[in-house]
């Protein structure tokens, strides 16, 4: 059965890998192009977040393009800037409506997207994130109209806290979290688990500010604590400082983040501080053929540039949400939400497809950890 299995895996990704390399038949092109909407962050101190996206989706499309588009429609891009922010992702999405986007890979950040889904649900626009992890956004069926291409918070905070209690022993945590729908959603699964496991003490939980220049307050919290180790929920700007400060004050405590973390920009700002530092983050895919290929026609766009953070969970989003308009045989909602949860997709991220929930089938996280400089993912 195993052999059989890894066979028809093998067979499926062929198939799909074919499948994007022919030209789409059906919808005539005088019907205008398919509207794929680019929403996140493009500028300001997550930009590093958004715009591996806007590459990854770019990629995707230029080649498909090349291919007489999908359904004999070209695919235009229509990409708008929400700098991470709720207030500013309301915004965004109005405009994406307002330009009758038929579907949207984005947003980046979980309560930029939350902020925005209730505007393309009303549209019935099909959203799908390459990062937004907060568990709510899928699991309250709240929003019927949302996909993502990266396992949820509760996924990744099972991970972190079995890391520190069985594989690192640890026995004094300290939770930390920046007060958004991200990082304090992760932090309370979190604290949830190590509750629940008794395995460990939560010695602190405490909300940070996002932004401030100095955290040392919280910081001599942790030291009084006795920690033995933080788990941050969060983004790079802040898990950076707080790591350079404890560091700076000789304090050895094991410092636990997330993918909000697990960028090259935190190791860039942390600098030496970084080394040691654990992180949760997708699966490593170096072997897909796929990833493989995306990757280097990133390079070979970008100046040698190294993708970044999310590009393949974006560019698998890309794949999904064209491979689900062919296979509908039209950008029309219902068609294409059927074919999102019963039609596999060959990806960056392995063969996938979505559940009525909107998770991905088949994708988890891993922990890493810096080491020489370097995010290294650990066996």
């Amino acid at each position: 059965m195993k052999i059989y299995f890894g066979k028809l895996l093998k067979s499926m990704a062929v198939a799909m890998i074919l499948f994007f390399a022919v030209t789409g038949t059906g919808l005539a092109a005088d019907e205008g192009p398919i509207k794929l909407g680019i929403a996140g962050a493009h500028s300001g101190d997550l930009a590093s977040y958004g715009i591996p996206s806007v590459r990854a989706a770019e990629l995707a499309v230029e080649h498909r393009n090349a291919m007489n588009g999908v359904l004999g429609r070209k695919i235009e891009l229509l990409v708008e800037d929400d700098v991470c922010k709720p207030e500013v992702a309301t915004n965004t999405a109005t405009k994406l409506v307002s330009q009758d986007v038929h579907v949207v890979v984005g947003h980046i950040c979980s309560g930029a997207t939350k902020a925005a889904l209730g505007i393309y649900k009303d549209k019935k626009v099909i959203t799908m994130s390459p990062s937004a992890t907060n568990p709510a956004l899928t699991q309250s069926g709240d929003y019927p109209n949302f996909y993502r291409t990266i396992a949820s918070d509760d996924a990744q905070a099972r991970l972190e806290v079995d890391f520190a209690t069985d594989v690192l022993k640890l026995k004094k945590i300290a939770v930390l979290h920046d007060k958004g729908d991200y990082g304090k959603g992760l932090a309370e699964f979190a604290k949830q688990f190590i509750e629940q496991d008794k395995k460990a003490e939560v010695v602190l939980y405490e909300g940070v500010t996002p932004g401030a220049v100095d955290y040392s307050a919280v910081v001599q919290k942790i030291k009084r604590s006795d920690a033995d180790c933080v788990i941050f929920g969060g983004y790079h700007p802040e898990a950076s400082k707080i790591v350079m400060q404890m560091r700076k004050k000789k304090m050895d405590t094991v410092f636990i983040s997330d993918d909000g973390v697990k960028d090259d920009t935190f190791i860039k700002v942390a600098g030496q501080y970084a080394e040691g530092v654990y992180a949760t983050g997708p699966r490593d895919t170096s072997k897909n053929p796929i990833a493989i290929a995306a990757i280097a026609a990133h390079k070979e766009k970008f100046n040698g540039e190294d993708p970044g953070a999310f590009f393949l969970n974006a560019y698998a989003a890309t794949l999904a949400l064209l491979n689900a308009i062919e296979k509908a045989g039209s950008t029309d909602y219902d068609a294409v939400t059927k074919a999102l949860q019963t039609e596999y997709v060959a990806t960056p991220l392995g063969i996938i497809r979505f559940d009525d929930r909107g998770d991905a089938i088949g994708i988890g996280f891993s922990m890493y950890q810096v080491k020489n400089g370097v995010y290294t993912e650990i066996e």
